[in-house]
C-alpha cells in the first residue's frame, strides 16, 4: 500500500513544522547561554578590577630601623614605671635612629623630608613596644614599622613610571664649584637627551596649539575681554619660543626642571640628581643626594629615570632615592599586611585596617539576628498555621510584603527618630544599627518562613493530626522541622542583606570616623563603631591615593563574608533538606 499525495504532504508539513520548532528552541537555548556568559563575563570582570585594585593593600612595605633606647630619653625619671615610660621622647628616639643611617643629611628642609619616610604615629607603638618589655630600655632594638603610604605604592610599582636605562661606559664625577660633573666615557646621555628635546618639542607644539585656539576666539568674546586674552596666547607664544629654543640648545646644556623627567644616577651607595644634560650625551651637571660626590671611574652605575615629573607627585626625588638606598640596605621588607586586619581606622593609610569595622558588623549583626529571627520565625508561624483568614490578617500580610520593598534609608529614619531622639539609645552603637537592620530584616525572614511553611505537604499536618497530636505539636515538631532548611536559608540571606547595608546606617551616625575598635563584650553593644560597608565609604572617600587599594581589599573582605553567609545557606539546606 502506497501513501497518497495528501499524506506525503502532511508529512512534509509536520516535518517543516518540527524543524522550525527545534531553530526555534535551539535560538532561545543559545540566548539564554549568551545571557549567561554575558553576566559571568562582566561579574568576572567586576571580581578582577576590584582584587587587581585590593591585593596590593594585603602586602606592605616595612622599615627596620635599629634604635637606641637610651635611659635618658625613654625612662626620664630614671625609676623604669609605667608612668615614667609613658612620658620618654619616642619620636625623638626614631628620628635620632634614621639621621644616623644618613648621616650627610644635615640642611633643616632634608631633614624634616627624611622623617617623611614614616609617620609619626610610630613612635606611639614603639611607646607600647617598650611598655610591653621594658627590659628592652637602655638596648638597640629593631623596630619594625610600615613604610609611608606614598612610598609603599612606590615600591609596589604604582606611584610613578619609571625606568632603567643602559649604559656602556664608565662614569667620573668631579667638582666644579657648587656643581657637580658627571662625565661618561661614552654617550650614554644621548638617547635621554634626544627623549628631552622631543618632549620640549611636542610641549611647545601644544603651547602654539593653545595659542591659535585663543586668538580664534578673540571674535567671540566681548570687548573687555579681548585685552586679557591676547596676552595669554602672547604668553603661550612666548613659552614655545622658549621652549623651542630650549630643545635646540646647539653644543650647550639641557636644563632639567621639576616639570620634566627626573634623572638620576646610582653608583656605589651614592646617588645624585641631575641638573643639566649635555647636549653630546657625554656628560651632565647635577647635585648629590646621598655620598659624599666623589666617583672615579666607576663601571657599575644605574641611570634611574622617573617619567613622572617631581611637581606633579607627591613625593620628592630625595625619598625615592633615600628608600631605594634602604631597600639596599635590606632595612625594608615586604611581607603580609597584619595591620589591615589588626589595627582600627587611621588618618594614615599605613595604619588603618578594618578590625574595628569587623568587630562592629559582628556586634551589629548578633543583635539583627537574635531579633529578627525570631520574631520574624513566629510571626510566620502564626499567620501561617494559626490566624483566622480575615480582613485584619490580610492587611497585616500585604503590609509586610510592602515593607520588604521600602527602601532601607527610611528604616535608617525611624531608627533615628525612635531609638536616638525618644529613647535617648547612644549614636554610633552596634545596639541601634541591629535594631535598625532587625526592623529592615524581619519582612524578608517572615516571607521565606512563610514560604517554607506552604511548602510542607498538607499530608504531614493531617497524618500528626490523625495520630492524636495537638496543633501545636504537629506545627513544632513535624512541620517546623520539616520547613527548617528553607527557614535558615532565607533567614540567612536576610542577614547577609542586612551585613551589606550603608544606608540606615548612615542616618543612625555609624558613618564617625572610630579609631578604637568596640569591646567584644557587653559593654561593645553600646560603643562608638562603624561597620564593614561604612569603613568602605569613609575609605573610598579618602584624599590618599593608597586608600584606593585599602577600599578595594575592604571590599574583598565583605564579599568574602558574603560569600560565606550563602555558602551556610547552601550547606544547611542540602544538610536538612528532605525530598517528597
Amino acid at each position: 500500500m502506497t501513501d497518497s499525495p495528501r499524506t506525503f504532504a502532511v508529512r512534509e508539513d509536520v516535518e517543516r513544522r518540527l524543524a522550525k520548532r527545534y531553530r526555534a528552541e535551539l535560538r532561545f537555548r543559545s540566548a539564554g547561554l549568551t545571557a549567561i556568559g554575558i553576566a559571568v563575563t562582566i561579574l568576572c570582570i567586576l571580581i578582577g578590577s576590584i582584587a587587581s585594585e585590593g591585593i596590593p593593600a594585603f602586602t606592605a612595605h616595612q622599615l627596620v630601623l635599629p634604635v637606641t633606647l637610651e635611659r635618658d630619653r625613654v625612662d626620664p625619671e630614671g625609676d623604669g614605671s609605667e608612668a615614667s615610660l609613658r612620658r620618654g621622647s619616642y619620636n625623638r628616639v626614631l628620628q635620632d635612629a634614621l639621621r644616623a643611617e644618613f648621616p650627610g643629611v644635615t640642611a633643616r628642609s632634608d631633614v624634616r623630608n627624611l622623617f617623611n619616610l614614616y609617620t609619626p604615629l610610630n613612635a606611639t607603638r614603639l611607646m607600647d613596644t617598650v611598655l610591653g618589655d621594658p627590659s628592652l630600655v637602655g638596648t638597640t632594638h629593631a623596630f619594625t614599622m610600615p613604610l609611608a603610604d606614598d612610598l609603599d605604592l612606590y615600591l609596589k610599582g604604582r606611584l610613578v613610571d619609571d625606568r632603567t636605562l643602559p649604559v656602556a661606559g664608565d662614569l667620573t664625577v668631579t667638582a666644579d664649584g657648587d656643581a657637580l660633573v658627571l662625565q661618561s666615557t661614552t654617550t650614554d646621555f644621548a638617547a635621554l637627551v634626544h627623549e628631552m628635546q622631543l618632549a620640549l618639542g611636542a610641549e611647545a607644539r601644544t603651547l602654539e596649539m593653545r595659542a591659535e585656539q585663543v586668538l580664534v576666539a578673540l571674535d567671540q568674546v566681548p570687548d573687555e575681554d579681548v585685552a586679557r586674552l591676547q596676552a595669554e596666547a602672547d604668553r603661550h607664544a612666548a613659552n614655545a619660543v622658549a621652549l623651542r629654543e630650549l630643545a635646540l640648545a646647539g653644543e650647550g646644556f639641557l636644563p632639567l626642571t621639576g616639570e620634566m623627567p627626573s634623572v638620576i644616577i646610582e653608583t656605589g651607595g651614592q646617588a645624585f640628581r641631575l641638573t643639566q644634560l649635555a647636549t653630546d650625551g657625554s656628560s651632565a651637571r647635577g647635585t648629590a643626594v646621598l655620598g659624599d660626590g666623589e666617583v672615579e671611574n666607576a663601571s657599575a652605575w644605574t641611570l634611574y629615570v622617573i617619567d613622572t615629573p617631581e611637581a606633579r607627585r607627591r613625593v620628592s626625588d630625595q625619598l625615592l632615592i633615600w628608600t631605594r638606598s634602604l631597600v639596599e640596605r635590606g632595612m625594608i621588607t615586604a611581607g603580609f599586611n597584619t595591620h589591615l586586619f589588626s589595627n582600627a581606622d587611621s588618618r594614615e593609610p599605613e595604619l588603618a585596617g578594618v578590625k574595628g569595622a569587623l568587630y562592629g558588623s559582628i556586634l551589629t549583626m548578633i543583635i539583627t539576628m537574635f531579633l529578627s529571627v525570631p520574631i520574624g520565625v513566629f510571626t510566620a508561624v502564626y499567620l501561617e498555621e494559626y490566624a483566622p483568614k480575615n480582613r485584619f490578617t490580610d492587611f497585616i500580610e500585604v503590609n509586610i510584603n510592602n515593607l520588604a520593598a521600602v527602601p532601607s534609608i527610611v528604616f535608617g529614619l525611624l531608627g533615628l527618630a525612635v531609638f536616638i531622639n525618644a529613647f535617648g539609645l547612644p549614636r554610633s552603637a552596634p545596639l541601634v544599627g541591629g535594631l535598625v537592620l532587625s526592623l529592615m530584616t524581619l519582612p524578608t525572614v517572615i516571607i521565606a518562613t512563610r514560604a517554607a511553611l506552604k511548602a510542607v505537604p498538607p499530608s504531614i499536618r493531617q497524618a500528626a493530626l490523625g495520630i492524636g497530636a495537638s496543633k501545636t505539636q504537629a506545627v513544632f515538631h513535624h512541620v517546623l522541622p520539616l520547613a527548617a532548611p528553607g527557614i535558615l536559608t532565607g533567614s540567612i540571606i536576610g542577614l547577609a542583606q542586612a551585613l551589606g547595608e550603608t544606608a540606615p546606617l548612615l542616618m543612625i551616625g555609624m558613618v564617625a570616623f572610630i579609631a578604637d575598635a568596640p569591646s567584644l563584650g557587653l559593654a561593645g553593644f553600646t560603643e562608638p563603631a562603624t561597620v564593614m560597608p561604612v569603613q568602605i565609604f569613609l575609605w573610598s572617600d579618602g584624599a590618599e591615593r593608597a586608600f584606593e587599594a585599602r577600599t578595594a581589599a575592604a571590599i574583598l573582605i565583605l564579599l568574602a563574608l558574603m560569600i560565606g553567609f550563602n555558602a551556610v545557606a547552601i550547606y544547611l539546606r542540602r544538610r536538612f533538606e528532605r525530598r517528597w
